[in-house]
């Protein structure tokens, strides 16, 4: 066996227990917890404590491997992954010397106080057509990106998919949340780092990020876990589509915020990560763009998430 990953110490109810778990694969793991008992994860960058570890009401099937928490629900056999995201602190927007920043990306001290769960994937056609019966795609495959649709359309499905399962609960990520969860812990242009490959993101691979080397532009999207994921589990938070975010669009604060959740009103609402069919400055992690709720487009799609905002 390897250096142990991850240390539980379970408490509960006069027990104090220890287990060490040594994870050599990303396969699940069933972690045996008293009730109403509080789990502690140790990792190698931080520390995770759970005071109430119930079963989830919304998933089918809950698990750990090494990314961390997970859990999934599925509709009418469809299944989807979510992620849990634990709280921090980072940097949003951009520092001033990073190429091709745009200057809506204000660099900021935001903390997220509090953990939400977040699909690993975007909104995939099979989900959506299990969801609504139908399938706006321009690029039809069942583990592509759902793409054209809009803001408002994602809201309806979100409505409708939360009225088949209790306790579901689903919405759409804050903006805050979306960069938190694509960086990832790193601060560089993209969590791969300085630079990106078509090996890596789907986008425009004409146009290379701060003069890198020119690659594929594959001219459409792709399956949602066909490119790596990121340090976190979380698959193409760059390129593929752009993600729908709950925010309006508007400008960023000068000071630190706390689970900000951007302007009250606005004119339209906030998209990230890039697409296809953008250049590889258009995918950094600290990129926006913003488009009225109405608008539908091939290179716009969604993520779900749950929990605190």
């Amino acid at each position: 066996m390897g250096n142990p990953w991850l240390k539980v110490g379970i408490r509960g109810r006069g027990a104090d227990e220890d287990y060490v778990l040594n994870v050599e694969t990303c396969q699940p793991l069933e972690i045996p917890v008293p009730g109403q008992g509080q789990v502690i994860l140790d990792t190698d960058h931080e520390q995770v404590v759970i005071e109430s570890f119930t079963r989830l009401d919304w998933a089918d099937s809950i698990g750990c491997d090494g990314f961390g928490i997970y859990a999934e629900f599925s509709i009418n056999e469809v299944v989807q992954r979510m992620r849990l995201v634990i709280p921090g602190e980072f940097m949003m927007g951009s520092p001033e010397n990073e190429p091709e920043r745009f200057k809506d990306e204000r660099l900021h001290k935001v903390k997220i106080s509090r953990g939400f769960w977040l699909a690993d994937t975007a909104c995939t056609q099979a989900l959506w057509q299990a969801v609504t019966g139908k399938n706006p795609s321009r690029f039809k495959g069942a583990e592509r990106p759902v793409e054209t649709v809009s803001w408002n359309d994602c809201q309806a499905f979100i409505e409708k998919i939360n009225g088949l399962k209790p306790g579901l609960e689903l919405r759409l990520p804050t903006e805050a949340e979306w960069e938190y969860a694509c960086r990832a812990g790193t601060t560089t242009p993209f969590w791969f780092g300085k630079n990106i490959t078509p090996g890596q993101v789907n986008y425009d691979g004409n146009y290379p990020y701060a003069g890198g080397k020119k690659g594929k532009y594959r001219e459409e999207t792709v399956d949602v876990k066909s490119l790596p994921c990121n340090g976190w589990g979380l698959y193409q938070m760059h390129g593929n589509v752009y993600e729908w975010c709950s925010d309006w669009y508007g400008d960023y604060p000068r000071d630190s915020v706390i689970d900000t959740g951007g302007p009250l009103d606005g004119s339209y609402r906030v998209l990230r990560g890039g697409s296809w069919s953008d250049g590889g400055g258009r995918v950094r992690s600290a990129s926006r763009d913003g488009y009225e709720p109405s608008a539908r487009d091939s290179d716009s799609g969604f993520r779900l998430a749950r929990g605190h905002r």
